[in-house]
């Protein structure tokens, strides 16, 4: 096991996390290996999904009141959020951890971690695109609601959002009109948060990966992993597909097929996959400049190249990708109740996208060493917020392969903390 072996490190998973945790080690000087399910370039969670960063979303997905919601959503097929009841040990085990961590103490203890990721993922992208454009487009987001019940709820979370210093303005419908004049909107008003920004996934996607391969990465594509050997107390190679790489350290970026793969070592990691789907209008009727996300429906909506992406439901059951219909119909349903001058057929030709988001029960991403195999780390979890965390969680896993302190504690991410 020479020098070349202990300076190489193997990443398994091509989506935003591996690829960022690739292009932040060949900076340090690792000589790094990614093998990706996929063929080369192809779809993944990483490619569909609304583009957004976004500061705003610092309360965790498991806190008060999502419980009860989503026991309501439970009986509406055109929900938007959804557990799927099936009887899986690792499903209610999730679903146990989930009830216990929807409190307001979790989500306190949370909100500034989510808060101090986000903006560093933030100042990490407008970095990159110094480098090379992929389309970032800084301009804020806009939490639109239709009643004034929802405008209420958001007002709380502006308050909350000012409590840890982020910006947030709650605006009424005549202000939120004056700030993206482009588009028709029927809405009680608005909570705008001027630090989120968007960007156009798949350009996104691109670039990172030119900056892998052309910083002497290699990229194994096609090829799934599902083992890991070990001797010793510490990994020693990943296998899969007749295919077999070694390497001196390892990292687990696999999004919603990480737990499975973990379990070959015997780690239990409580993962499940959150289904998304996406709709991307090529002309829409009108165009808006800022993302904006449709507060009571859950819908998340960004302009992309000409384009118009509207993103939502969180489908939680199995690794299965196909298509529900009515899933489909609550997002596009939702649409002209926000947005007055589209209608349902508007969507008629769209291809629906889908995509499977890992969810972690506290809403809150593992990242960090493998407990008991110490060359060994996983970077996952993150929900809806893969993408604004990419940059971030690569950068995270580049100090801890190079054994430099994170920027700030990261404890609260360790992939062991419910054992």
């Amino acid at each position: 096991m020479g020098h070349m072996t202990r300076n190489q490190v193997v990443i398994v998973g091509g989506g935003v996390i591996g690829l960022c945790s690739a292009y932040y080690a060949l900076k340090r000087g690792f000589a790094v290996t990614v093998i990706e399910r996929e063929a080369a370039g192809a779809d993944n969670c990483s490619m569909g999904n609304a583009g957004m960063i976004v500061p705003s979303h610092f309360t965790p997905l498991a806190a008060p009141g999502m419980i009860s919601k989503g026991l309501r959503w439970m009986f509406d097929p055109e929900s938007p959020f959804y557990i799927r009841p099936r009887l899986n040990l690792d499903l209610m085990h999730w679903g146990w951890l989930f009830y216990q961590h929807s409190t307001e103490r979790h989500v306190a203890a949370s909100r500034e971690l989510l808060r101090d990721l986000n903006l560093e993922s933030r100042r990490l992208f407008a970095e990159l695109a110094e480098e090379e454009d992929f389309g970032l487009v800084r301009r804020g987001l806009l939490m639109l609601c239709n009643t004034q019940k929802g405008l209420d709820e958001e007002a709380r979370v502006a308050r909350d959002a000012h409590e840890i210093g982020l910006q947030a303005e709650v605006l009424d419908a005549a202000a939120t009109a004056r700030l993206d004049p482009a588009i028709t909107m029927n809405v009680a008003g608005a909570v705008y948060f001027p630090q989120d920004c968007h960007l156009e996934p798949g350009r996104f996607m691109a670039s990172i990966r030119r900056r892998v391969i052309v910083a002497g990465g290699l990229i194994e594509s096609g090829v799934t992993i599902d083992s890991i050997e070990t001797r010793g107390g510490a990994v020693t190679a990943m296998t899969g597909g007749g295919q077999r790489f070694e390497g001196g350290k390892f990292v687990i970026a696999g999004g919603s097929w990480s737990a499975d793969l973990l379990k070959s070592v015997d780690i239990k990691l409580p993962l499940q996959a959150g289904k998304g789907y996406s709709l991307t209008l090529p002309s829409p009727p009108e165009m808006p400049e800022l993302c904006s996300i449709f507060a009571e429906a859950k819908v998340a909506i960004t302009p992309m190249d000409g384009s118009l992406r509207f993103g939502g439901t969180m489908e939680v059951g199995g690794l299965d990708l196909s298509v529900n219909p009515a899933r489909v119909r609550g997002i596009v349903k939702s649409v002209s109740s926000y947005f007055p001058k589209f209608s349902e057929r508007d969507f008629d030709a769209v291809e629906p996208w889908a995509g499977l988001r890992p969810v972690s029960p506290d809403g809150v991403p593992y990242l960090g060493q493998v407990a008991g195999l110490p060359n060994l780390l996983a970077a996952g979890g993150h929900a809806m917020m893969g993408l604004s965390l990419g940059p971030v969680s690569g950068r995270l896993i580049a100090d801890l392969l190079a054994g430099d302190p994170p920027f700030r504690p990261i404890d609260a991410m360790s992939p062991g903390r419910f054992h």
